[in-house]
């Protein structure tokens, strides 16, 4: 089982007025833990992007919020692969506080060409990272933070 962890303190700018975390901002943040992901598997964006014109957008997306989180507050952001697929990849995250999980998602990339803009197949060294990393037990909501 691989589960990558990344840990990002709730800034100013994450928040409504109230100090809550703002939705959208969480999805600018796991967006973020997304990009870091592929570069922890050796696939940085910049490489991926630029130079072999591969897109991973986003084609599905479900989340599921337990409990607020404030301005300050200190979150680890757990990631896993939970599929990879012929061009698409699943996977699953969890966002936990110091009281527990405050938010989980699950997400759905696609490899798809820049060129044309059309699905493809992982490449084989992109296909032999992500299997590497493939968690195959239990999901990472069953599993304790």
């Amino acid at each position: 089982m691989t589960t990558f962890s990344f840990d990002r303190e709730l800034r100013f700018g994450d928040c409504d007025p109230s100090g809550i975390a703002y939705f959208p901002s969480y999805l600018n943040i796991l967006n973020g833990v997304v990009e870091e992901f592929w570069a922890a598997i050796g696939f940085p964006w910049p490489g991926l992007i630029t130079i072999r014109k591969i897109g991973t957008p986003t084609v599905h997306l479900t989340c599921d919020f337990s409990r607020p989180s404030m301005f300050g507050d200190l979150l680890t952001f757990k990631l896993r692969i939970g599929r990879v697929g012929g061009s698409s990849l699943h996977l699953q995250h969890v966002i936990s506080g110091a009281d527990g999980m405050r938010w989980r998602a699950r997400q759905i990339l696609a490899a798809t060409s820049l060129v044309d803009h059309h699905a493809i197949p992982w490449p084989d060294d992109v296909r032999t990272a992500l299997v590497a990393h493939l968690s195959v037990d239990e999901d990472i909501e069953a599993a304790p933070s």
